[in-house]
């Protein structure tokens, strides 16, 4: 069943907390929102669910308007950053504990309880109680009770938060494999860009309570339509540089390059991966003063300053460097994009519109 939204807004005490928004999501579509904390992702999953009503706007299910309808009336499940599961019962039991709710006839349960263990890998594990399990199958347990239901619409509110980096990694590979075998629409929110690109689908980038695009994850990520969204779906924040552009020539401190647009002033954007201690065939030198380092194991962060502006740089390496001189950077100007003063985008980066 098809998901639209047209127009839903939220505001609580004439406070917006979403902004009307008009999203179409399809049946078996894995469809990520991506933003910080507070940028509206939560509200917006509770208003799909129906736990909260809208104040503008209509919700619509395959064309049927669903907007004031009660959440025990919707095909909806959802899992949320602290997964539950009932500790006195065994694994079979929490998954079928949503269906005997339901009323389904003993056999019924069975089959959709083995069905859906199987699909989540949990078929060892069903007479196991959930404190018996790791981590990572103590959350495959909360999604199979939301999966069991057959409802036509999954929301995962930030399902893997809470989980070490090994079950994270997990998860994120599993997560794809069973919403294809479900069927269901599937809304994933999530604070990280790289999860956003490993879970793929579509995805819809949010700042203050408004969704800034939504489309095919890979397609946001390369052609962010402002200035906001390319922050949003950066990590670390994408960096950005007032620049001037005069007779098709723009120009990073001392560092020029050829853009074809309008003369004028524009606001360059570059991510952190894209900055590197190697000079290569046609990169930009750029001078700035090195403020800390944050060595990550197989990368580094150099947190630079260049004039009035801080840029964030991602290396391969550990670089143990004094900090407060002075450093040149290099970047393959293929990687910068050009924004409007407003913020929208004025020209791709030539290596993402050739993708």
């Amino acid at each position: 069943m098809t998901l639209e939204l047209r127009a839903v807004g939220k505001s609580v005490g004439g406070k917006v907390h979403l902004h009307p928004t008009d999203l179409v999501m399809q049946p078996g579509s894995m469809n990520v929102l991506l933003g910080p904390t507070l940028a509206g992702k939560t509200t917006l999953m509770r208003l799909m669910a129906g736990l909260e009503r809208p104040t503008e706007g209509q919700m619509l299910w395959n064309g049927k308007d669903v907007t004031g309808q009660r959440v025990q009336d919707r095909k909806v499940a959802m899992v949320y950053q602290q997964f539950i599961n009932y500790p006195s019962m065994s694994v079979y039991d929490n998954i079928a504990s949503p269906l005997r709710l339901m009323g389904a006839a003993r056999g019924e349960i069975d089959r959709r309880v083995r069905e859906t263990a199987e699909m989540m890998r949990l078929t060892p594990m069903l007479e196991r109680r959930p404190l018996e399990l790791s981590g990572g199958q103590q959350q495959r347990c909360a999604l199979a009770r939301a999966l069991v239901k057959d409802a036509g619409l999954v929301l995962l509110d930030e399902p893997l938060a809470n989980l070490d980096y090994k079950l994270r990694e997990e998860l994120r590979v599993e997560i794809p494999r069973i919403f294809e075998e479900s069927g269901a629409i599937f809304v994933y929110a999530t604070t990280e860009p790289e999860e956003a690109l490993l879970l793929g689908g579509n995805t819809a980038t949010l700042w203050e309570g408004r969704v800034t695009q939504f489309g095919p994850t890979p397609r946001v990520y390369r052609a962010p339509r402002d200035a906001v969204t390319a922050r949003v779906f950066s990590d670390p924040p994408m960096n950005f540089s007032t620049v001037r552009l005069s007779n098709k020539h723009a120009a990073i401190g001392q560092a020029e390059w050829q853009a074809d647009l309008a003369d004028g002033e524009y606001l360059a954007g570059f991510r952190a991966a894209h900055l590197s201690l190697d000079q290569t065939a046609g990169t930009l030198p750029l001078t700035a003063v090195l403020e800390s380092v944050e060595i990550t194991g197989a990368q580094t962060f150099l947190h630079l300053r260049h004039g009035p502006d801080s840029w964030v740089g991602l290396v391969d390496g550990v670089q143990r460097r004094e900090l407060g001189q002075e450093l040149t950077v290099w970047l393959d100007p293929a990687h910068i994009y050009l924004f409007t003063p407003e913020g929208d985008l004025a020209r791709t980066a030539t290596y993402a519109a050739a993708a």
